[in-house]
């Protein structure tokens, strides 16, 4: 645990410290839970939520979820009528539809009270249970309790209030609201979604990169953009140090193939590259000098350009430290990417599938994603 200016933070390790953290939070709320999700599955570890928040309702406490209509499919509408006869209010973000399908919101988050958030990739689904190592998804959450997560709530009800895309005055709020850097010392709230400007996220990290020495990133999906990969390679070239754990495994195999696409030319240049192998890697975590992001962001062209995304930056040594540690314990589990063995290793198959994807991710998907965002009526 560390303690902030006002606030304290807890970086949690996998599902099976994430949930559990995250379930007692809700028990605990007295006023108001707020829980947003992008991928919300029907098991028991869905249920335990789902009971637990039916338990803050009948407690008198304010209840609201939102779900990815997307992310969430297989999920049906009729889960949540417990919720619901017990008070609670449950929206689906951006209902299906053809000519809008591909605008989705991504973030993670749950804050209990206005006091307690918790931001990371995990989402609430089965294959997150577990250690990371010997079973579930490899995640990193992180607990705030404090002033910043007043803020996290504010956001909550900005998204939810829009959730179903036809607000009149949607496209006016998406402009000004959807790009935005909140700065809360010493901590940074770095909101991301679809729409003109650069991601915040995205800005904030190239600043930090351009005086770098020592970085390390953790990622489930990697396709940062040209200037991205140059910064990443700018720093080797300075005398400093880059280390990216990626997927060994991974639930889009799409996505897999588009950042192994790039895998020769920033070997070629030093970048230091591992793959997680034990389990499916989705953690989000980056670390640039004292400078730290946690949430729900990849380093993606969807991620960068499309989704709604959540991302906390600190400045702090000490939040640093630890995790640097949870990097340097998860790189115990990781083999490293050679240059020679890469070269050698690449059939013209594998080079022919891994250009194909990228071009599928780094260009047809943000293609289709702006005609349909500029097609959304005004």
């Amino acid at each position: 645990m560390q303690t902030g200016v006002g606030s304290t933070y807890n970086w949690l390790r996998a599902g099976d410290e994430i949930f559990p953290a995250m379930l007692a939070a809700i028990d605990a709320a007295s006023q108001s839970v707020c829980l947003e999700i992008y991928t919300f599955e029907e098991c028991p570890l869905g249920r335990d939520f789902r009971e637990a928040l039916m338990r803050a309702c009948g407690r008198g406490v304010r209840v609201r979820v939102l779900v990815d209509a997307i992310g969430s499919l297989l999920l049906s509408d009729h889960f949540w009528e417990p919720l619901r006869k017990a008070g609670g209010a449950v929206r689906w973000f951006n209902p299906i539809a053809l000519k809008r399908v591909t605008i989705r919101n991504h973030r993670k988050l749950l804050v209990c009270d206005e006091r307690t958030a918790f931001v990371g990739g995990f989402n609430i689904s089965p294959e997150y249970e577990g250690d990371g190592i010997n079973d579930g998804w490899c995640d990193v959450g992180l607990k705030i309790e404090g002033p910043l997560a007043a803020r996290l709530a504010s956001s909550f009800e900005g998204i939810f209030t829009r959730a179903d895309f036809r607000h009149r005055h949607f496209t006016r709020w998406r402009e000004f609201s959807a790009k935005q850097a909140v700065v809360l010392p010493p901590e940074q709230i770095l909101f991301s979604g679809p729409g003109r400007g650069q991601s915040p996220f995205k800005r904030a990290l190239r600043r930090d990169l351009a005086d770098a020495k020592n970085v390390q990133i953790m990622v489930a999906y990697f396709l940062p953009s040209w200037r991205l990969r140059q910064d990443l390679m700018r720093v080797v070239q300075r005398g400093g140090r880059v280390q990216l754990i990626l997927a060994g495994q991974s639930d889009v195999q799409l996505s897999k193939l588009a950042a192994q696409s790039l895998y020769r030319r920033l070997l070629r240049n030093g970048v230091e590259i591992y793959e997680y192998r034990p389990q499916i890697l989705h953690a989000k975590l980056f670390l640039v000098d004292n400078a730290v992001y946690a949430g729900s962001s990849n380093l993606d062209t969807r991620s960068l350009q499309i989704n709604y995304e959540l991302m906390i930056r600190f400045e702090n040594g000490e939040i640093a430290r630890q995790a640097r540690e949870i990097f340097a314990n998860t790189l115990q589990h990781c083999r490293r990417v050679t240059r020679e063995e890469w070269r050698q290793s690449r059939t013209f198959w594998q080079k022919l599938k891994q250009h194909w994807a990228y071009f599928l991710l780094d260009r047809i998907d943000p293609y289709v994603a702006r005609r349909q965002w500029r097609g959304l009526p005004k």
